[in-house]
């Protein structure tokens, strides 16, 4: 756990610097994009939800709409503040927001009808733990959902996307593939109901500003990229936009599954 704890620390840096510019992401701030996720759950209007890792809770916020309850939990207290001044602005009182370890989240068991998280698996080391917290808060026959990036089912593509990634972004520890995934529902007691697989382009360049990247990293990040286009190393196939910018694709999936009565 000492590495947990260490890696925790760098979250908690990361995310107190990236905040603002993560809250401002297009993609993360989309409430299209929100719903999409709120859609493939299909909570009930009677339903309690658990955002885990909800960042600035724009997903907490889009159930909040449909749902009779939502808690937005983070381990950094400066997306939470990002969260609540939003929560405010739309005039929500359903939803709350406070800060929590995905590691050991601070509820009974079968408090939650649903447990959610999104674009946040990616960033534990010990990503099947915090799976089963997520499953022991869920009730029986409850719905427990992951939207994250993945990789490549080939290792070795794999392994370089995520070396990529980590440069840009200490926080990240391993983006995952699908199969992996699916894996991991299996083994902390969760039937797969659903899975829906999707792209969303990135900007070099921006991306690189959003995590506030330095140069020197930066540079080894544009290399790759190079490399990657020549090469076809990883799957996240760059091109040129009109502007002769590097862009390239990111990979999503979202996995939705029951909690069976084990």
């Amino acid at each position: 756990m000492h590495t947990t704890t260490r890696h925790e620390e760098i979250i908690r840096q990361e995310f107190t610097r990236q905040a603002e510019a993560y809250a401002a992401n297009p993609v993360i701030a989309s409430q299209d994009r929100a719903a999409q996720l709120v859609s493939a759950v299909q909570p009930r209007p009677d339903d309690r939800v658990l955002e885990v890792a909800t960042g600035p809770g724009y997903v907490a916020m889009a159930f909040a709409t449909c749902c009779r309850e939502v808690v937005g939990v983070d381990l950094t207290e400066a997306p939470l503040k990002i969260a609540e001044k939003t929560r405010q602005e739309r005039g929500l009182t359903n939803v709350r927001f406070e800060t929590a370890n995905a590691n050991q989240l601070s509820f009974a068991d079968a408090t939650f009808d649903v447990v959610v998280c999104r674009f946040a698996f990616h960033h534990f080391p010990e990503p099947q733990h915090v799976l089963g917290e997520m499953v022991r808060v869920c009730r029986n026959a409850g719905t427990v959902a992951i939207e994250d990036l993945v990789v490549s089912e080939h290792p070795e593509r794999a392994a370089f996307h995520n070396r990529l990634e980590n440069l840009r972004d200490p926080s990240h520890t391993a983006a995952m593939p699908l199969s992996r995934l699916l894996t991991l529902f299996a083994a902390t007691g969760l039937e797969v109901e659903r899975v829906q697989s999707g792209i969303f382009p990135q900007s070099l360049e921006r991306w690189l500003q959003n995590a506030q990247t330095p140069a020197d990293k930066a540079s080894q990040v544009r290399d790759m990229v190079d490399r990657d286009a020549a090469e076809d190393l990883s799957g996240l196939y760059p091109f040129r936009n009109q502007d002769n910018q590097w862009c390239f694709t990111q990979h999503t999936a979202v996995v939705v599954g029951r909690k069976l009565r084990l």
